[in-house]
């Protein structure tokens, strides 16, 4: 049986009807940004509770699309993401995040979810960084052990748009909660526009978080290129790297990535909507996985880019032709290279090989199982996968 696939491009080609499920294939899921998490309906319930206006890109016209990744392109989705945050008032509308972020993920095959969090921006409304924290490990114990939500361990980040000390201050906050499993800090990460700040003078935050045994999950090379990425594994000696898309543009670095152990979280949607690359087919996932890179898919903010961490698992079929065994694949490296405790890893790698061995699965009734995020959007925005890739 063959179908029609649209594909980001708008050019529609032909491609064999998917065997299995994506939303039943077991996964771990590494990069997802807590008010990035955010279903749309729920950012429209809090701004409509709190008295804030929402602008047009979380409402009417959701989801944006950013048309390029210059300084331009990356204000306006850092506006965008400023005016969700300021919805988040309170430790009600934390658990909140917490809780459907893990109900949302373990609907699409997850098993662990390791959600980043940088608890400066809620401190003012719950008196500090370390009750903003606390607030967030708590939610994702209590949810982890509810039927049908994604096992939820925690990666605390600093921004590069403040200063180093902090980012050692919360370093330092993280190492006290390190953990294993559920409820825990796993690991230590860096985000935001990474043409701003000095990587290097990020070491010292983590060299404290790698003494308390925390994975180092910064960002590079997403915004900027192999160099960001050389610059980042001289300075920080990193686990994963948070997108790393752009090695690819010197093979050298590639091999060094690859050489290192250093695996890659990549956002393929996100990379598209942002512009760091035109269209879903010239993200370099083939490449990346041919060289010898370890890749965990990840949907980065789907409250944003209108895509989740199923959307991407579909996307490498319909744009790169990924077939279930490589699909499997990348489930397993996704497992592989996390923090999950051994009884998920175990439990996860037992499924996937439960998944390839399924002859034929029926398409889920509108593509996805998760719950509609209002009545004038589906769960997720995208137009470019039909529901039968799912």
């Amino acid at each position: 049986m063959t179908t029609r696939a649209v594909t980001a491009s708008g050019v529609t080609t032909p491609v064999a009807a998917p065997q299995r499920s994506v939303t039943d294939l077991p996964k771990a899921h590494l990069h997802l940004h807590f008010t990035g998490s955010m279903r749309v309906a729920t950012v429209r319930e809090l701004a409509a509770q709190h008295g804030i206006r929402l602008p047009a890109s979380l409402t009417t016209e959701w989801p944006p699309r950013f048309e390029t990744a210059d300084a331009r392109g990356w204000f306006r989705f850092q506006r965008l993401y400023d005016a969700a945050r300021a919805c988040v008032r309170g430790e009600a509308d934390m658990r909140r995040i917490v809780r459907e972020a893990a109900l949302d993920d373990g609907a699409e095959g997850s098993r662990w979810l390791e959600i980043q969090v940088d608890p400066t921006s809620y401190a003012p409304f719950v008196g500090g960084i370390t009750p903003a924290l606390e607030i967030v490990l708590d939610e994702a114990a209590a949810v982890s052990a509810e039927p049908g939500a994604t096992q939820v361990g925690v990666i605390v980040a600093a921004s590069r748009m403040r200063h180093p000390l902090e980012a050692r201050t919360l370093a330092r906050l993280a190492a006290r909660y390190a953990g294993v499993g559920a409820g825990a800090v796993v690991g230590f990460g860096l985000s935001n526009d990474e043409r701003r700040g000095a990587t290097e003078e990020f070491a010292a935050a983590f060299s404290i978080a790698r003494r308390a045994g925390l994975a180092l999950v910064p960002h590079a090379g997403e915004l900027l290129g192999a160099q960001a990425v050389t610059e980042t594994l001289d300075a920080i000696a990193p686990d994963r790297l948070g997108h790393g898309v752009r090695a690819v543009e010197d093979a050298r670095v590639l091999d060094r990535v690859v050489g290192d152990g250093v695996a890659l979280e990549v956002c393929p949607l996100s990379n598209v909507s942002l512009g760091v690359f035109d269209r879903a087919e010239d993200v370099p996932l083939r490449r990346l996985l041919e060289a010898g890179a370890r890749v965990a898919l990840g949907a980065d903010d789907p409250l944003i880019f209108g895509s989740r961490l199923a959307d991407q698992y579909a996307t490498a079929r319909v744009a790169h032709g990924f077939s279930d065994i490589e699909l499997a694949d990348l489930a397993r490296a996704s497992v592989a290279v996390s923090r999950a405790p051994s009884d998920v890893r175990a439990a996860a790698e037992r499924d996937v090989a439960a998944w390839l061995a399924k002859t034929s699965a029926p398409a889920e009734p509108g593509g996805r199982g998760l719950p509609p995020t209002s009545a004038e959007a589906p769960a997720h925005g995208r137009t470019d996968v039909p529901a039968e890739h799912y």
